[in-house]
């Protein structure tokens, strides 16, 4: 159950961390003229992010296999999220 936490943890801090980066991310493309295809990628790193949301409030009462599916459909999104981030910040710089 330690490392349960442990990961609910980690996982809960890097969702404020990414929150943080879509929030600075918006108030960028607001101060410049956004493409439709912005809007879009935006759009879609915010619903990556509603999902990751969504699997981590499953994790604390998961059991032991339960929990495995969750981190590994976690791990996905995570990945996911990263990947949009990364390429949004690149776009905007």
């Amino acid at each position: 159950m330690a490392k349960q936490a442990q990961l609910i943890e980690k996982l809960s801090a890097q969702m404020v961390e990414w929150d943080n980066q879509i929030f600075r991310l918006k108030d960028r493309e607001k101060n410049s003229l956004q493409s439709p295809e912005d809007a879009t990628a935006l759009a879609a790193l915010q619903q990556k992010r509603a999902e990751a949301a969504h699997k981590l409030e499953g994790m604390p009462s998961a059991s032991g296999g339960e929990m495995e599916g969750l981190k590994k459909g976690t791990d996905e999104v995570w990945d996911e999220i990263r990947s949009g981030l990364r390429d949004a910040i690149i776009k905007v710089k």
